[in-house]
């Protein structure tokens, strides 16, 4: 891995181009990323898969909310790691906890024995432990490659302090990469509040107007918070911004 590593974190076939074209190292791809993140389709994958040359990490999430998850709903993202495995995905974004907020290590144990020689990266359900430091290490020992962490705070920049303790407790062991918040303008000051070179983010601006002429404003599909008509996408030029700070970062020291 170069020092500067940037992950585009995407929901559609249109985000993955852009990331692509804006200079991403890797994809974590997902879907309904307003909900943050449920496991993609398998349709979508191949579409990626085939359309973008960047290494394709796929989030295992079966629904949104916490993550004590059911037998059945393990069973479910132990069939999907398979599924994707098997399509050819470099590697799987996943995590579990138990109903004390430690890592759950028996689940976790299971979906990556699925995951066989797939990269693992844990994903944010590691923000909502209990102790960091101990969800590292646990990660470390399951054989994770990668933490994606804000630093247990409602971003990145305001995780600092978390995730600076968390880079110098790994010492190389595994990759601890930011995101939330992170931005163009943000990721410079968070390198040199952390030291952290490795960053996630889904590189939007803001929200895309539907194509929809005729707009129904009496029925909403989903949470009554998000609006029907705008569309969210990774943008080519915010995402190149990040990609080319990000890739010129500079060892910390």
């Amino acid at each position: 891995m170069a020092y500067g590593f940037i992950e585009g974190c995407v929901d559609s076939h249109a985000s993955a181009l852009a990331a692509c074209r804006g200079g991403a190292d890797r994809l974590e791809l997902c879907a309904n990323l307003s909900i943050g993140g449920t496991t993609p389709s398998l349709g979508l994958f191949r579409q990626v898969r085939r359309d973008c040359s960047l290494p394709v990490n796929v989030l295992i999430r079966p629904r949104f909310g916490d993550f004590l998850y059911s037998e059945a709903e393990v069973e479910e993202m132990e069939d999907c790691v398979r599924r994707f495995r098997d399509l050819g995905a470099d590697g799987v974004v996943l995590g579990a906890l138990t109903r004390w907020g430690t890592l759950d290590q028996a689940v976790m144990a299971r979906l990556m024995e699925a995951a066989g020689s797939m990269e693992v990266t844990l994903h944010r359900a590691f923000d909502m432990t209990r102790d960091p430091l101990e969800a590292l290490e646990a990660a470390i020992a399951l054989g994770c490659r990668t933490i994606l962490t804000s630093g247990q705070e409602k971003d990145a920049p305001a995780g600092a302090e978390t995730l600076r303790a968390l880079r110098e407790k790994a010492a190389g062991r595994i990759a601890v990469m930011a995101g939330c918040g992170v931005r163009a303008g943000s990721i410079r000051d968070i390198h040199r509040r952390t030291g952290v070179h490795v960053f996630h983010t889904s590189g939007r601006r803001g929200p895309v107007d539907s194509g929809m002429i005729y707009r129904k404003p009496t029925v909403s599909m989903g949470l009554p918070s998000l609006p029907e008509y705008e569309l969210w996408r990774t943008d080519e030029e915010e995402f190149r911004a990040c990609a080319e700070t990000v890739h010129s970062l500079t060892p910390f020291s």
